[in-house]
Parts: C-alpha cells; structure tokens; sequence
C-alpha cells in the first residue's frame, strides 16, 4: 500500500554520503526519514481532501506515518497509510449493493496514496530535506 521514493536530485557523491551516514548515524537517518515520512503524510492528507470531498467518518484524520525499517538491499522505508476501516474501499473501489444483496454497480478507486505519493515525489521536498541534512551533517563534522 505504500510507495517508494525515488532518489533522483542528489549527485553520486551525496549517495556514498547517504550510504555512510546509514553505517556511522542511524539514530540521524532515522530521524530525517521520520520527517520527510511526516512530510509526505501532510501531501497525501492534503490530496485526499481535494479528491474525496464526501466526509465519510474519519477517513480525513486518519493518515498516519509508520515506523522506520530496513526494507529490500538495507535500504530504509517509512510508510504512509489509513487506518480508517473504509479507506480500502476508497483507495481501491468497491461493488455497490442493495439491501438485498443486489449488484448495482461499482464504484471505481480513487487512488489517493498513489497521487499523493507521486505530487510529493514531483514537489522535490525529499531531495532537497535529504541533501540539506547532508550538508548539516558534513557542516557539524558528524560524516
């Protein structure tokens, strides 16, 4: 259900920073992918208001950051989601019925998390909170 960001504006040298300072700083990078996880959890937030304009119980207040882990080649993955109840059948659509247990239709998805993921990665927020803790980092002699 959630996403990944793609590393795109930073040069190769604030890669190998990035690769060290998840050797030599944990407790930091975990830190900083907190944030940029916060972050990125305001700009779905904020599309799924503009798209889901029914306020169906608390689908609105119910995005949340996870934890930060190691996800596939050690690589650290915080993740965005719902825990509303409905936001399933929001994000992926679902069969409308009558009473009776009737088929009527379905409703299509409305794929917020994928457009809020994807405005996030096309604002370059990521890049540039990555490459200004970089520079803060080499700034306080910590790398």
């Amino acid at each position: 259900m959630a996403d990944g960001f793609e590393v795109k504006g930073l040069t190769e040298f604030q890669k190998d920073l990035l690769a060290v300072a998840q050797n030599r700083l944990p407790r930091e990078t975990k830190q900083i992918m907190r944030k940029i996880g916060s972050k990125a959890r305001t700009y779905v937030a904020r599309k799924a208001r503009s798209e889901v304009k029914k306020v169906t119980g608390t689908y609105h207040k119910r995005w949340k950051r996870g934890k930060v882990f190691e996800g596939h080649n050690d690589e650290l993955v915080v993740r965005v989601y719902n825990s509303s109840p409905h936001a399933h059948l929001i994000e992926d659509g679902h069969r409308m019925v009558t009473k009776d247990g009737q088929e009527i239709g379905f409703v299509p998805g409305k794929k917020v998390l994928e457009k809020g993921i994807q405005s996030f990665d096309d604002s370059g927020q990521f890049e540039s909170m990555l490459s200004d803790w970089l520079d803060e980092m080499l700034k306080d002699g910590k790398l």
